[in-house]
């Protein structure tokens, strides 16, 4: 049953004041992305740019901005990739957390693209009383003008010392907008703002500098030290521009910096989504709010946060959900402040395989965005038990030990650190120049939530952990899985049981979510496949997750861009149980048995409180790639599943079709979730048999068993 919003609510209000009992300040903070389903474009595809992206996200950005008054927007500096020979765009709110107005100037017209025609000199008006109102502060200002964009500037200094305006002594004055420039590799650096001159451009946009027309002149801001000096800059830009009666202003340049006092959000391009860059939050229930606000936002702009496919699957936005823990500031960093924490949490995630599976994507696994450290090799595991072990005898770790100290074992095979389950980039790296040492913890593994109220519930989730684990420093040596972590985990069954064993020592710490939340947890309605009864029992299909490789030489791609993975193969969970709602006599699941295109399937006997269940894996090919594994191995569906007993009269054929069964195309994408079930469920076709069969059924070989999973490629 669904969860009621006000119980909902309820539920995070309890566990946020469950942290605020135990004196713990763990912010959180969230980076959800949404995509248009209904467009097979590049740039919704797999493409991080293209020609609609960044208009949708303004469409995303004057939805929130309703909700914000006197709040800033501004067009900064983006990130940029290697291959690329520019930034990408960033389009932000600004804000004081204190309610109070950054910005009283003219607005952004966010979804106007006509350029508009000022009178003559009033753009030059606004050049000057700028320079005046900057002389107020005490910044004696300087104007000139240049011929490179844009045309206008104003240096000045905050300083007494001698101000030089002089573009032929000081070529940096004339420097080109920084947006048509490729950042530097140790990131965006203003030269003469490190010098104390502060350079101002004042002009119309220009596609050749990397902004499309708009409606607007804009005002191209420099690095600022500081948030005092940053907001007194916005003061004197407002009001500078209401002065020389600008209809509309538009802000670009270094991004502002951010301290305890303001909040910081960002909308930026990523392959195949718009990620959204949250401000931190420092409760649950506040995240929610904010969270809402901006899937309302992404739904205004035709946005969405999955994707539904031809067959009816629903996958997510496809640019995840990842979700951070720190503190208002480094200082106050729950992981900094209990040094601690952040070892035990590498050990409790190492001994909760849930915790990095059951909420994932479907690209899991040491090639995925976001391996697990004992996804590694062998010898990584065991120097990072070695790491953990050491890190215990320390008393109190410094900052710059836990980050040597872990951060090589967060990384993938190919030694990328962004690319690990729980990111450490951020926490006290002194080689990510402006943002490496902020305190924070980064988790990766989660898929791109469906609802706002899933989102907050992760995060509940992770602050509960975090509460408990620094508030019992001791932790268990990591468990070396092997082989069973991508076997018996890769079932929803036992990452289920795996789950509960989280929630009830959460329970047991006096920090337990509350049934609203665990129900909104325990939803695996991305695993559900379909489920038929037949005889007094009921047989259910989930997906499972499954490990694909990549294919060739993971650093070499990594610098194109592209991981070539094969994903042809995928993983079912079988299980079969009593159907309480039969009113019939339940026969005993041992004597059941179940055929998979007429092999055995050993069913593993499991048992819980509720009665027992049989649970077993099921992997094979779903379709044969252009390029990829084993060339010789076809495709393997559809699969047809033969479930009988021998007292019961007939049997159940029960067959799964990877597209639709009559064969075709379909008449384009699902318009809705409705007609994605749909297609969903015509491919799982059920068939009652009048007779069983007689002849026993093939035995697999052992080569094709695992203790979890029936591998149908090795038969």
């Amino acid at each position: 049953m669904k969860t009621t919003v006000p119980a909902f609510d309820q539920a995070i209000r309890s566990h946020d004041e469950l942290i605020k009992r135990r004196d713990l300040a763990i912010w959180i903070g969230a980076e959800p992305t949404f995509t248009d389903r209904a467009s097979e474009a590049p740039e919704w595809l797999h493409n991080a740019l293209g020609p609609t992206k960044e208009a949708r996200a303004r469409q995303m950005l004057a939805q929130a901005l309703g909700q914000m008054p006197g709040t800033a927007i501004l067009r900064t500096l983006g990130r940029q990739y290697s291959k690329e020979d520019r930034p990408r765009w960033s389009l932000g709110l600004y804000r004081r957390r204190d309610g109070q107005a950054v910005w009283s100037g003219p607005p952004d017209p966010l979804l106007d693209s006509t350029p508009t025609a000022l009178p003559t000199g009033q753009l030059e008006d606004f050049w000057e009383q700028l320079a005046q109102r900057l002389g107020v502060y005490g910044w004696p200002a300087l104007l000139f003008a240049v011929e490179t964009y844009p045309e206008l500037r104003i240096a000045f200094r905050r300083d007494r010392l001698p101000l030089l305006a002089n573009p032929e002594r000081d070529p940096r004055l004339a420097r080109p907008s920084p947006h048509g420039q490729a950042i530097p590799p140790q990131g965006p650096c203003d030269e003469l703002a490190e010098q104390g001159t502060f350079l101002l451009g004042i002009g119309w946009p220009s596609p050749e500098q990397g902004l499309e027309a708009v409606a607007a002149p804009c005002v191209e801001l420099p690095a600022c030290p500081d948030g005092e000096m940053f907001q007194q800059l916005l003061a004197a830009i407002g009001a500078a521009a209401n002065a020389a009666g600008l209809p509309g202003l538009i802000l670009t340049g270094f991004p502002p910096p951010v301290d305890a006092s303001v909040a910081w959000t960002t909308l930026t391009p990523d392959p195949a989504v718009v990620e959204t860059n949250m401000a931190p939050a420092a409760d649950v229930a506040t995240f929610l709010d904010e969270t809402r606000a901006w899937f309302a936002a992404a739904t205004a702009a035709g946005l969405a946060p999955y994707r539904l496919h031809y067959n009816g699957q629903i996958t997510d936005s496809g640019g995840g959900g990842q979700l951070t823990l720190g503190g208002i500031n480094p200082d106050r960093s729950p992981f900094l402040s209990h040094p601690q924490l952040l070892p035990a949490l590498l050990a409790y995630f190492n001994r909760h395989p849930a915790l990095s599976f059951y909420f994932a994507g479907d690209f899991v696994g040491s090639s995925s965005q976001a391996p697990r450290p004992d996804e590694r090799t062998t010898d990584i595991f065991e120097e990072m038990a070695l790491a953990l072990a050491l890190l215990k005898r320390q008393r109190n770790p410094t900052p710059e030990l836990l980050w040597q100290s872990l951060s090589p074992f967060l990384a993938d095979p190919a030694g990328n650190p962004h690319r690990a389950e729980i990111n450490i980039e951020k926490l006290w790296n002194p080689y990510l120049p402006g943002r490496g040492q902020l305190g924070l913890v980064e988790f990766r593994a989660f898929r791109m939530p469906a609802t706002p109220e899933r989102l907050a519930t992760l995060a509940a989730l992770l602050r509960a952990v975090a509460a408990m684990l620094a508030q019992t420093p001791d932790y268990p040596e990591p468990i070396h899985w092997g082989r069973e972590l991508h076997d018996r985990f890769a079932l929803p069954y036992y990452l289920r049981a795996d789950l509960w064993e989280v929630l009830d020592e959460l329970a047991s710490a006096g920090l337990g979510l509350g049934q609203a939340l665990i129900a909104e947890l325990l939803d695996d309605s991305h695993h559900w496949l379909t489920e038929v009864a037949f005889g007094g029992c009921r047989l259910t299909v989930r997906r499972g997750l499954e490990f694909w490789p990549l294919l060739g030489d993971a650093l070499t791609q990594e610098h194109g861009h592209s991981r070539l993975v094969d994903a042809s193969s995928t993983r079912l969970e079988i299980s079969l149980r009593a159907d309480p709602d039969s009113g019939t006599e339940h026969p005993d699941l041992a004597d059941w048995q179940l055929t998979v295109n007429g092999y055995r399937l050993p069913l593993r006997r499991e048992d819980e409180m509720d009665g027992e269940t049989r649970v077993y894996g099921l992997r094979y090919r779903r379709f044969k790639p252009w390029t990829g594994l084993h060339p010789t191995l076809e495709a393997q569906g559809p699969i047809e599943l033969l479930l009988s007993h021998p007292h019961q009269p007939g049997a159940l054929r029960f067959t799964l079709h990877e597209w639709r069964p009559q064969g075709g195309g379909y008449d384009g994408l699902p318009r809705d979730l409705e007609e994605a079930a749909f297609r969903r469920a015509e491919r799982f076709m059920t068939e009652r048999l009048e007779t069983a069969p007689t002849a026993p059924p093939l035995e697999p070989p052992p080569t094709a068993l695992t203790p979890y999973t029936l591998d149908l490629r090795r038969l």
